[in-house]
């Protein structure tokens, strides 16, 4: 065959890189469709539903799953957030010292708290505590034991986080503040800090996020019928009815603030740039 009859051959053409990308995300639609229809042809969904859709059982647990576990569950997370989030800051500024002794605490501290899981830290806010210190009270009760092991876990998490932002500002701003006469510390205050929580924002949500289902770890501190949270009252419900239904309600009362507070954060997200630019 001579170089000219190759040439008069049509040329085979291979896909492009468009069209393989279309066909992978074609394949990847198909599997997941049949592992969807896969799963719902082999559930028995008249056993989950006697197990976890009992609307007699759901309807018992109203209004208290709202104006007592829910709204406890928000206060222990609310409570252990504002904790955690200031003790952070204190870590977080130690951290950045040009102090060396400030330096080491904060990293013994951070190391510690996030290597601890938060279940030993509930077990020892109500049972050392009370045992190193006799006759000493936790101001708050069993809402300050909860805010205190959720902000001591916290803190840990969001003192790297905090560090991390502020160190994500640009060098420029605080050298421009000093320029202006501005103290380290005010500029700090003024310039640096504000600016660092724009950027943190997405994680010390994810925080948020955390704490709140953390808080269920309060049933290690001894609570009463009136201070159940809400895996702690959907649990006890489940247990009196023999019954999953409660655990299920318990797990869409989460999902009542986990869901419009990503929300809430997007939107956040979004007016930010837009400030930026």
């Amino acid at each position: 065959m001579t170089a000219a009859d190759t040439e008069l051959q049509p040329r085979r053409k291979g896909l492009t890189r468009r069209q393989r990308r279309s066909l992978s995300r074609g394949v990847q639609y198909v599997v997941f469709v049949a592992a969807v229809i896969a799963f719902a042809v082999a559930a028995d969904w008249g056993r989950l539903q006697n197990q976890f859709a009992q609307w007699d059982i759901a309807q018992q647990m109203f209004p208290d799953v709202i104006t007592l576990a829910l709204k406890n569950t928000v206060l222990y997370t609310l409570s252990g957030f504002v904790v955690g989030l200031a003790l952070g800051m204190v870590i977080a500024l130690m951290r950045l010292s040009s102090v060396g002794p400030y330096r080491w605490l904060a990293g013994v501290y951070i190391e510690i708290f996030r290597g601890l899981p938060a279940l030993l830290i509930f077990i020892f806010i109500g049972v050392a505590v009370p045992l190193a210190f006799p006759g000493t009270e936790i101001i708050g009760g069993t809402y300050g034991k909860v805010a205190l092991a959720l902000g001591l876990v916290a803190a840990a998490y969001m003192a790297e986080t905090i560090r991390a932002g502020i160190q994500a500002v640009p060098k420029g701003q605080l050298e421009a503040a000093r320029s202006l006469g501005f103290s380290p510390a005010r500029a700090m205050i003024s310039i640096i800090i504000p600016q660092a929580f724009r950027i943190i924002l997405p994680p010390l949500t994810n925080e948020l996020v955390l704490l709140f289902k953390d808080s269920s770890l309060v049933l290690f501190l001894g609570v009463t019928l009136e201070e159940r949270e809400l895996s702690k009252y959907g649990r006890d419900l489940a247990s009196t009815t023999a019954n999953s239904t409660p655990i299920l309600v318990a797990g869409l009362c989460y999902l009542l603030v986990t869901i419009p507070l990503g929300f809430v954060v997007r939107r956040m997200e979004a007016k930010a740039r837009k400030a930026v630019k």
